[in-house]
């Protein structure tokens, strides 16, 4: 599918490489435009119905992650690109789909619109369907262990799993559990009962989402009410679970 994108960025000659390459290796971009400040950026966004804003980090009178508060809520991905890897966790927090390094790695670049676009179309395709997790039915049992014993949980029952440190709280219809394992070691226990992990603190129970919301990073919202934010790393993982 083609991908509505525009470049921010206040170097014009990186803005021009950076076009370059899309035009030369990228035919799924169709470029909406380009933006040198914030300002700019904001009328392009506002105008448009984008896919994917290539972000710039610094810029002038502020920077990507000012830009993206006066934003607020977005269905577009983001893919920063800058010549400071300082920034990597700031990204990850701000929903970045992807980051690209300075100068620009072709096969990497080309790496990060293959991921946006087969997220993008996944989702759309979500649009036009009804929702079926590839586990339709989630049977088994796990045990979590006890001052005197252990206690036995059916699988089906847990809506998901939240990290707290070197614990995991277990969420059921009705209760929660405190267990003193990690989420890793949940994620594996778990990982053929049809549990995804959603984020780097959640593993949700894939047969307990009823809505898949699109917007900033996405989230799922749970049987229980329960809304959970999806990491941008993590949407495509989960997106495979519906068909």
């Amino acid at each position: 599918m083609k991908l509505k994108a525009i470049i921010v960025e206040d170097e014009k000659t990186s803005r021009d490489i950076l076009k370059n390459y899309l035009a030369k290796y990228c035919p799924k971009i169709t470029l909406m435009g380009e933006a040198e400040n914030i300002e700019e950026a904001l009328i392009l966004i506002r105008n448009n119905d984008l896919d994917l804003v290539f972000l710039d980090v610094e810029m002038p009178y502020g920077n990507a992650f000012d830009l993206l508060d006066k934003v607020g809520d977005r269905q577009f991905e983001t893919v920063f690109v800058t010549a400071y890897n300082q920034y990597a966790l700031d990204a990850l927090n701000a929903h970045a789909s992807y980051y690209l390094l300075k100068p620009i790695s072709i096969d990497k670049l080309i790496e990060a619109v293959d991921y946006v676009s087969e997220i993008k179309e996944k989702e759309n395709s979500l649009q036009q369907t009804i929702l079926k997790p590839v586990n339709t039915q989630v049977v088994g049992k796990i045990t979590i262990p006890q001052q005197n014993g252990f206690e036995v949980l059916e699988v089906k029952d847990i809506l998901y799993c939240q990290a707290d440190d070197n614990y995991t709280k277990i969420f059921l219809k009705d209760t929660k559990k405190l267990v003193s394992k990690t989420l890793k070691y949940f994620e594996e226990v778990l990982s053929d009962n049809g549990f995804a992990r959603v984020h780097k603190s959640y593993l949700v129970n894939v047969n307990q989402i009823t809505e898949y919301k699109k917007g900033k990073g996405g989230s799922v919202v749970l049987s229980s009410g329960k809304q959970i934010m999806v990491s941008p790393s993590r949407k495509k993982e989960l997106l495979s679970y519906f068909k």
